[in-house]
């Protein structure tokens, strides 16, 4: 697409006042597979989302090894299939999102950088508003962080040093790269790794972390008996004693004091995490369960600032390069002509799901066996497989959706999501009004009290209420509420809500 090395409009671009004026997308230029694909995704993030309003946010991103039976099944399924993938599903539409905006900006010849910025600017402010007042476990404000840096990165390859770059064709390959760098990174520390640690290496670290696991679950026993009345004297003697006591191998003294100072320190520092991470998750349940609203917003308000401070980095890391990548499939033409490039998405879809299945269930094998509770090498083993297996196996579903669009039968089935997509922002928020008033103390009360097998009956009773009712309201109106809100407050006036008969 010729648009696509066309320079973005600046302010000062901007010199006649008689200039056609932005507006939000007419209904005529859609483009359908983005709305269908954004109802999956808001399928996705629900089952992933769910069990994060019944159980505490400080253990987010792992699993509950207390499940069994059913419960079992459906976590585990759950995170094979949807950890991870959604929400990079949902960032890949941001991308193109961006891109569609841009291209419409340039059809009527009006700025677009400050009215992306404010677009961003209001989506931020809702994400805040949505973490403090609802749910602490919001993704909007890292979307909206990364749109600035989206749109920055995009106004730097105008410019006359970058201008090469800037076409469809180097997009991709800058989406690539940076995408593969952390993967790069990885393996780079495995070859050394590898290299490093022969058998006899490997089998004395293994031994160390056995002997350190062991005194850390001694220590926390230790400490929970006291913190229930128990002295907890005799299990204190024998830790120390264990990990000072001097070894028998005819080592010197000052190298075995060494070794037992390492171990000693290691000790105390899992055990210190142990104890943060304990106490931080009292923290919380006990504000989201025995207090009022207002004490769960006070709660919710200082997790906030904690997690801000992370957002520049997730959204560098994983957010960016995912957009980009979005950016890329409208740039080029090849989401909006997907029947014409059949060529791109079959081996997507095929590879995607095929090596994305290898990849997750084998950072998932590898995480879930004790071994790798003791072993970081194995959790860094089995989690880089994991973070691998999201990107591919999210483009997995990606070719796979858009090669079912090719298919009438298939493509009239897929368009039932087309509605909940495009009130996607509303629907969101709606799962953390619904699930905060069913799980939190002081509403419904139920958290922790409904495990994972029930929570899938959650979800499919909302994912199917919120069918017909987008489906119903978009009849009515050509916006879901925060949707017109939304664009309300970025074109700067009440835009037009009734579907004109």
């Amino acid at each position: 697409m010729t648009e696509a090395t066309t320079p973005i409009p600046t302010d000062g671009n901007a010199k006649q006042d008689n200039a056609p004026q932005l507006s939000p997308v007419a209904e005529s230029k859609r483009i359908d597979a983005m709305d269908i694909l954004r109802g999956i995704a808001v399928i996705g993030i629900l089952l992933m989302n769910i069990e994060w309003f019944g159980r505490s946010l400080q253990e987010l991103g792992s699993f509950d090894k207390s499940l069994t039976g059913l419960d079992h099944a459906a976590g585990w399924l759950i995170r094979c299939f949807v950890e991870g993938k959604f929400y990079k599903l949902f960032a890949l539409l941001f991308g193109m999102g961006f891109a569609v905006m841009l291209i419409r900006a340039r059809e009527v010849g009006r700025p677009f950088g400050a009215w992306f910025t404010r677009r961003m600017a209001v989506l931020f402010v809702f994400g805040l508003l949505h973490m403090i007042f609802l749910w602490g476990g919001d993704i909007l404000h890292d979307y909206a962080f990364a749109g600035f840096l989206l749109l920055g990165l995009v106004l730097l390859l105008q410019t006359g040093r970058f201008s090469r770059f800037d076409n469809p064709k180097s997009i991709l390959r800058i989406a690539l790269i940076w995408l593969a760098f952390p993967f790069l990174a990885s393996s780079a520390v495995g070859l050394g790794f590898g290299a490093w640690f022969d058998h006899d290496k490997l089998t004395a670290r293994w031994d160390k972390d056995i002997r350190i696991e062991a005194l850390v679950n001694t220590r926390m026993e230790s400490l929970v008996a006291e913190s229930e009345g128990a002295t907890g004297e005799a299990r204190d003697t024998e830790s120390e004693n264990s990990v000072t006591e001097p070894s028998s191998e005819s080592e010197s003294a000052d190298e075995e004091l060494s070794e037992e100072e390492q171990i000693e320190k290691a000790v105390s520092e899992k055990v210190e995490q142990k104890q943060e991470q304990d106490v931080n998750e009292a923290k919380e349940i006990k504000a989201l369960t025995e207090g009022s609203y207002w004490r769960a917003t006070k709660y919710r308000f200082n997790h906030a600032l904690q997690v801000l401070r992370f957002t520049p980095f997730f959204t560098l890391l994983i957010l960016l390069p995912i957009f980009l990548l979005g950016y890329w499939l409208i740039a080029s033409g090849v989401i909006r002509n997907h029947r014409e490039n059949r060529h791109i998405f079959k081996p997507m879809a095929i590879i995607g799901m095929s090596f994305g299945l290898f990849f997750t269930i084998g950072g998932l094998t590898v995480m879930g066996h004790p071994a790798a509770d003791i072993s970081g090498v194995l959790r860094a083993t089995g989690g880089t497989l994991f973070f691998l297996g999201q990107y591919v196996l999210c483009a997995g579903y990606l070719g796979t959706i858009i090669l079912m669009l090719g298919s009438q039968s298939w493509s009239a089935k897929l368009r039932r999501f087309a509605p909940l997509g495009r009130m996607a922002l509303t629907n969101y928020i709606m799962h953390s009004l619904i699930l905060t008033t069913l799980f939190y103390g002081y509403a419904g009360g139920l958290f922790g009290n409904i495990s994972r097998a029930p929570q899938m009956l959650i979800v499919a009773a909302i994912i199917t209420f919120q069918m017909y009712f987008s489906s119903w309201w978009l009849g009515r109106y050509r916006f879901g509420p925060l949707e017109w809100l939304w664009r309300s407050m970025t074109y700067k006036k009440l835009q037009p809500m009734k579907v004109s008969p």
